[in-house]
């Protein structure tokens, strides 16, 4: 259902509004009332006043005309009665600012009446709803007008984020404050802001994913439509109180689950808000909103920046190694240690710092006095100081000689004003001509400086060329935008399959008949109580063979494992001690699975409560936490999907061949793991299953051990 009744209503009314400024129904209205040359607005108190010569009303039943939207600011106990007024009067979009009630029953009843009259409720518990484009604002607080949308369920963290981003020359288009999400939630107000043409980079904090296979189509369709989305959520995880029970629930903590979820969708998780406004302030800047537009038109701001699709490869920022696809940086600065220092800054983030080709080198060299180097980096070694538009004629070269993606000019421009104010000019100008020289080029232009808040800076940043104070800033969000100009989003799987019939536990036996009716591989096994069975099943299933203590999740640790048992005397002996040892009844007597070249890969799924079944697979064996080697997504799996995720690997050579060893097959291996994630997905009961060791080599596939949780 359309949301524009909430960001540009014909009509507002504020029920609970104030004229004392230290109440949220004073911000509500007055906000309200500055965009009343655009819509009517009406104030309601039932005590009565006025605010700005508006006069108060005395209830919602008063008003002349149906107001389209709603704003409650009223206590919990009234917000019902105001809701139910507001139906009858006609309005259908409710943003309720308190809590809707006594508890979440209360708020889930309140939504379920305001949607079966075809109405939608923001909030409980909001901040409220700003629309800069609309000249919508209410809610607390100032919010900066910009190219930035931002779904929120914090309040203040909004706030904090709107003085950033005003800090850097850059503001919102539009703001959501969720709540409590009992109707309209953070899917919704994303796909609002996907389809608003002045948004032109989307920024979510979310703590409650609530449908999140829902959630994820909106990332990728963000991503599809150019609005690169930045997200933020809690890091806690309940993972540590599941190690016990599988290597798996160690190992997909919920932070992992949306990291992946991220990476598979186009969007980018970021740890902090001023991590998010450095991003987007240089996402804004290559994404062209229509006032950006003109600029670049007129040759006086950026350009589209395309060659950062040449992205780094996936992962965090400072751990991942330069590719030969990695962006190509070009760096400029006054000064030998600061380029140095941006050069190491930009290549520990991923992004290549590369020498530069002979005609650009000698195009920036007609500028450099004689002791200047013409590498990359840059260093202008006094041509700056002996004129100032050495900055804009250099960065030029750079920008003209195709041979990078982008510049980033590091150091002291920006600041000659202040030193000395008769600069002024000059330098306003010279800004004015690196933003020339950017929109003329196409590439982007990232400026660090040492400065803050000086006329040049205002130029640049007006000119939509992202400004940094401190290094680090600057090369984590142009690795950022690669990221994302490089991603090629993943159609989360749209459903799961329908449940099958329960299995009756999570234990060996039970887990690996369900696995192989799903055309996993296991060794021929027999299970047996006491040693005389556990000797007759080995005489079904030849020696040497492996003894196995069931319903252990450690199994190694617990002593629960015998390998490379010869004969009969050796099953026995080990037998007795693993009873001594364990206390366990049943065992499992299987075939010794000996393959030469053989890796050993842990493979399991999680069910995430708002994601589903989520599918992993790393390196396995009794190293699986240790070495941590995972990759992650949501499942079922498809087969190419499946092997995309084992390539993903930091540890994928020993997969594909290393040092002349031969190739696994991967292609049994992809087979392995879409059977365990169909079956997990066909079984929600089971809140965890693994496979650890599955054993791949180069004629296949087979799982050694399998353990599954119940609900």
């Amino acid at each position: 259902m359309s949301l524009d009744a909430l960001f540009d209503p014909r009509s507002v009314a504020v029920v609970g509004a104030s004229a004392d400024p230290a109440k949220w129904g004073y911000w509500l209205a007055a906000g309200a009332l500055a965009g009343r040359s655009r819509r009517t607005v009406h104030l309601v108190n039932q005590r009565g006043g006025n605010l700005d010569g508006v006069p108060f009303l005395p209830d919602l039943g008063s008003l002349a005309t149906v107001p389209e939207q709603v704003v409650v600011a009223v206590p919990p106990p009234q917000v019902r009665p105001v809701v139910v007024q507001g139906l009858a009067a006609g309005a259908r979009c409710f943003t309720v600012i308190t809590s809707g009630g006594s508890g979440p029953q209360e708020e889930r009843e309140l939504a379920a009446l305001v949607t079966s009259h075809g109405g939608r409720l923001l909030g409980p518990n909001c901040m409220g709803v700003v629309d800069t484009t609309t000249e919508l604002r209410l809610s607390w607080g100032d919010f900066p007008a910009g190219g930035v949308g931002l779904v929120s369920q914090s309040g203040n963290l909004a706030l904090e984020i709107g003085r950033l981003l005003a800090r850097a020359g850059q503001g919102f288009s539009r703001f959501v404050s969720l709540g409590n999400q009992r109707d309209i939630d953070a899917a919704d107000a994303l796909d609002a802001l996907i389809a608003h043409e002045a948004t032109r980079v989307v920024a979510a904090y979310v703590e409650d994913f609530r449908d999140g296979r829902r959630l994820a189509r909106t990332l990728a369709a963000a991503h599809a439509a150019g609005k690169p989305v930045l997200l933020l959520t809690l890091g806690r995880s309940e993972a540590s109180g599941r190690a016990a029970a599988s290597h798996t629930g160690a190992l997909v903590s919920a932070r992992a689950v949306v990291d992946a979820v991220c990476r598979d969708t186009g969007a980018i998780l970021l740890e902090s808000a001023g991590e998010l406004v450095d991003t987007a302030v240089l996402l804004a800047a290559t994404r062209q909103g229509p006032g950006r537009r003109r600029a670049r038109e007129q040759g006086q701001g950026q350009g589209p920046c395309p060659g950062l699709s040449r992205a780094v490869p996936a992962g965090a920022a400072g751990e991942v190694p330069a590719s030969p696809e990695a962006a190509r940086i070009a760096v400029v600065g006054d000064s030998g240690g600061q380029g140095a220092l941006a050069a190491d800054a930009l290549a520990v983030r991923g992004l290549d710092v590369p020498v530069l080709d002979g005609a650009t080198r000698a195009a920036v060299a007609a500028h450099l006095p004689g002791r200047g180097g013409c590498g990359n980096p840059v260093d202008l070694a006094g041509a700056g100081e002996a004129d100032l538009r050495n900055y804009a004629r250099i960065t030029r070269a750079l920008l003209d000689g195709g041979d990078t993606d982008a510049t980033l000019l590091t150091g002291y421009f920006g600041d000659y004003a202040t030193a000395n104010p008769e600069q002024t000019r000059e330098e306003c100008e010279v800004a004015e001509e690196l933003a020339q020289a950017a929109g003329r080029a196409g590439r982007l232009l990232v400026v660090h400086t040492m400065a803050r808040d000086t006329p040049a800076l205002t130029v640049l940043r007006e000119r939509g060329v992202p400004v940094y104070e401190r290094i680090e800033q600057a090369a984590t969000a142009l690795a950022h935008a690669a990221r994302s100009a490089r991603a090629t989003p993943y159609a989360p799987p749209e459903r799961v399959p329908s449940p099958s019939r329960p299995v009756p536990d999570g234990g060996y036996e039970s887990v690996r008949a369900l696995l192989q009716s799903h055309g996993l591989d296991f060794p021929t096994a027999g299970f047996a109580g006491t040693a005389d069975e556990a000797a007759d099943a080995a005489r079904r299933t030849g020696y040497p063979l492996v003894l196995k203590a069931m319903g252990l999740a450690h199994k190694t640790e617990a002593g629960g494992v015998a390998l490379g048992i010869a004969d009969e005397t050796a099953l026995r002996a080990a037998f007795a001690r693993m009873r001594d040892a364990t206390g366990v009844t049943r065992y499992a007597v299987e075939e010794m699975a000996v393959h030469p070249h053989s890796v050993e890969l842990i493979a399991g799924v999680r069910y995430d409560p708002a994601f589903g079944p989520v599918a992993m697979v790393g390196l396995g064996g009794v190293t699986a936490e240790l070495l941590a080697d995972t990759a992650l997504a949501l499942a079922p799996l498809t087969p190419g999907r499946a092997r995309e995720l084992l390539l993903s690997l930091r540890h994928a050579p020993l997969l594909t061949g290393w040092r002349g060893a031969p190739a696994v097959d991967l292609d049994a291996a992809a087979d392995a793991l879409c059977a365990l994630a169909r079956a997990a997905s066909e079984h929600p009961e089971l809140t965890e299953l693994e496979v650890n060791p599955l054993l791949v080599h180069p004629g296949g596939a087979v799982a050694l051990d399998a353990h599954g949780v119940l609900t």
